[in-house]
């Protein structure tokens, strides 16, 4: 059976088809060998540079189906006669089934690689349908031959196949042999060597592979929880076989090995610290690197040096104050930012740039001062621009193509660059209409420019400054909280840690989005699955309740229930379990409300409380939880249900002699709350606190070497002496 396009065509249609294209396939089931291979090549002068006529010969059957490729078939077709195949082959579906044939010659098999390769450098759906015909194990098979010719072929049209979008990468690692053998042809000759690195570069992802059904080739090398594409590569031994071809005397060569090694090293420091140790003709390849960044080297020559060099510096490999990345890679970077470069390479030179910087103080102050950066970077919301609408249509569909890809790359770079610098923040603020543009992208259709504008909204509003003045003045918590009502999970995690900062103390912010109904949302949040949403929501909700009113606190413990207030207490993550801590001890804070939420939700707080000291927890955890025993013990009426507790209270005792001065101090405090002699009832308790030995341990403690421990001892005593 034929492989057809997905879109159906129309009968008319179709007939043109067959008038104009009909008599290329005819000639394939000539039955002298020397027509069918002048055939092939007429087929092959037919559709280069001709879609239409490629997309034709597909529909007709060019291609044909792996089912009847045997040379058993081949031989009844000898036998048989002709016209018997024609019907069966359904017009002529002859090339796949020549290319496999070891009595077709090795003219005519790499002829058909030939036109097989051309027939997929057309449309999208053209290698969906070669894809559907398993072109790529016939291919595979191919690079068997001893003929170099055929092997260059082969290796070309794989080359094409696997650089579409629609091609998955994982169908070059179904086989164990295949990436040996493919390391084994690289020596063959300079065409091998650019093919296979582009096939690396192309089928190297940061991804686990999964099972993708081809059954054409046995021994699957990977598996759902199997090593990812970049570790298969590398223990092929990737560096070693690819490290030589970066001295090429083939500029093509040379680049795709650049670029085998940028898709390597990125975020892998195995492969990066392999990398920097490498040496070719006596020099060490961060060196080679360097010398690819200069200004004489072309452009893509310059951004792939400075992304393999960006790699190796995030890996570890390279220190960031080395200078290699301060004085070359990331002038380097900022120079692909100008307006003199391509939108494209301006796009990849300020994405590799913002990944280069996220994370060091220092290479973010560099950035911000080189070339003017930040103002720079303003240009890349200015397209598509009013002038090339008017006077140059082809101008203006390029530039509608990359507006959404330049400003994307805009935000993420004013994500990186705005980190950690409060005057870095000031500036790109004060940028032209940099608030708007903000504000804009996150209503913006395409989800990339969203999360890259939230990203660098959650940047920006790390400033006390802004979110005081800017932030207010563009009341940006309205279109962030429509962003937080639908959004993929990657935009929430974004999102809700922004809005943990909008909703600090200080900011003007936090009382209208509590009127915006931030509660419910947040308490949601902290029933995802997803992690780092459950510590975004309870991390909210704990600045939320810092110093608010009873009804907001009482709403914060109605939306998460008991319930899940209990299930945060036992996630079995450690930031869910602190923040839900640090809601509680926001929630029971002056002493009314101490009082209120205690005599509400007190059993069950104590309860959690007791679990949690008990339990095998870190420092930290216990810690804070003591620090809310002792807000419990300053309440009122709250105090009592310390004092009613007598396992409770051996706990605190416990704590006073614990070996960790941090949870020494914290169990002081509750007992400080506790004999404090200006409250009622003050020395009914200082009593029983007596009789349990506490006394003796203040005294203890009083004479420690830590003055923290020793001051807070000894004001204690002076309780019971007043």
């Amino acid at each position: 059976m034929a492989c057809v396009l997905e879109a159906p065509l129309r009968m008319s249609v179709l007939s043109e088809v067959t008038a104009s294209s009909r008599h290329y396939v005819d000639r394939l089931f000539d039955l002298d060998p020397q027509k069918v291979l002048q055939g092939v090549i007429d087929m092959k002068n037919a559709v280069i540079g001709n879609n239409k006529q490629k997309a034709n010969l597909i529909v007709l059957g060019a291609v044909p189906s792996l089912k009847v490729s045997t040379r058993k078939e081949f031989s009844c077709w000898r036998s048989s006669g002709i016209v018997k195949w024609k019907g069966l082959m359904n017009g002529g579906n002859w090339l796949l089934y020549l290319l496999q044939q070891e009595t077709s010659s090795t003219e005519l098999r790499t002829e058909c690689a030939v036109v097989l390769g051309s027939l997929a450098m057309g449309t999208e759906n053209n290698v969906k349908s070669l894809l559907d015909c398993h072109i790529i194990p016939a291919l595979l098979q191919g690079l068997l031959s001893p003929d170099l010719k055929f092997i260059e072929a082969c290796l070309r049209c794989l080359r094409t196949i696997f650089i579409s979008p629609v091609t998955p990468e994982d169908l070059l690692y179904t086989d164990a042999t295949v990436i040996s053998h493919l390391m084994a042809l690289l020596s063959r000759s300079r065409y091998t060597q650019e093919y296979i690195c582009q096939i690396f570069s192309h089928c190297c992802k940061l991804q686990h592979w999964h099972s993708c059904g081809f059954k054409s080739l046995p021994q699957p090398l990977l598996c759902a929880n199997g090593p990812d594409h970049q570790t298969i590569l590398f223990n092929h031994g990737a560096v070693q076989n690819i490290a030589h071809l970066l001295v090429s005397t083939s500029y093509k060569v040379r680049m795709q090995a650049l670029k085998c090694f940028s898709v390597l090293a990125f975020e892998n420091p195995q492969v990066s610290m392999t990398l920097v140790n490498v040496s070719v003709d006596g020099e060490l390849l961060p060196q080679i690197f360097v010398k690819m960044l200069q200004r004489d080297k072309p452009i893509e020559m310059q951004l792939t040096s400075a992304k393999c060099l960006t790699s190796m510096c995030r890996a570890g490999a390279i220190r960031t104050d080395d200078s290699c990345i301060v004085l070359k890679t990331l002038p380097c970077l900022v120079r692909m930012c100008s307006k003199e470069r391509l939108l494209e390479e301006r796009v990849e030179g300020a994405e590799t740039l913002a990944y280069l910087i996220e994370t060091d103080v220092e290479l973010q102050r560099i950035a911000s001062i080189t070339d003017h950066l930040i103002v720079m970077l303003a240009d890349y919301f200015k397209y598509p621009s009013s002038v090339s609408a008017i006077t140059d249509i082809k101008r203006l569909d390029h530039d509608l193509k990359h507006a959404h890809e330049l400003r994307q790359a805009a935000f993420k770079l004013y994500a990186s660059l705005g980190a950690n610098d409060e005057d870095i923040r000031k500036k790109i603020i004060e940028t032209e209409n940099m608030m708007d543009r903000i504000v804009n992208g996150l209503s913006e259709s395409s989800i990339k420019v969203r999360l890259a504008a939230v990203r660098c909204l959650h940047s920006l509003s790390r400033s006390v400054q802004q979110l005081r003045t800017s932030f207010q003045d563009h009341a940006v918590w309205k279109p962030l909280m429509k962003v937080l009502q639908n959004a993929p999970n990657e935009i929430l995690v974004v999102a809700s840690s922004t809005l943990c900062n909008l909703l600090l103390e200080f900011s003007p912010s936090k009382e209208p989005i509590l009127e915006s109904g931030a509660i419910e949302l947040l308490c949601s949040l902290t029933q995802s699955e997803n992690l780092a949403l459950r510590v975004n929501g309870i991390w909210a909700l704990m600045n939320m309740a810092f110093q608010a009113e009873q009804k907001i606190k009482s709403d914060i413990l109605r939306g998460l229930s008991t319930e899940q207030l209990f299930q945060l207490l036992s996630d079995s993550d450690v930031n869910v379990l602190m923040k839900t801590l640090g809601l509680l001890r926001n929630l029971l804070s002056t002493r009314p409300h101490i009082d209120h939420i205690m005599s509400t939700h007190g059993k069950q707080i104590m309860q959690a409380v007791t679990l949690i000291l008990e339990g095998e927890h870190n420092i930290e955890v216990k810690e804070q939880t003591l620090c809310i025993l002792a807000n419990i013990a300053d309440g009122t009426t709250a105090k009592e249900l310390i004092m009613t507790n007598d396992d409770i209270l051996q706990k605190i005792k416990y704590y006073m002699s614990h070996s960790n001065a941090k949870l020494q101090l914290a169990a002081m405090f509750c007992i400080s709350n506790l004999i404090w002699n200006e409250e009622e009832g003050s020395q009914e308790r200082q009593d029983k606190l007596r009789d349990m030995g506490i006394v003796d341990i203040l005294h203890k403690l009083s004479q420690s070497s830590d003055p923290n421990l020793c001051d807070k001892a000894k004001t204690a005593l002076q309780q019971y002496l007043a």
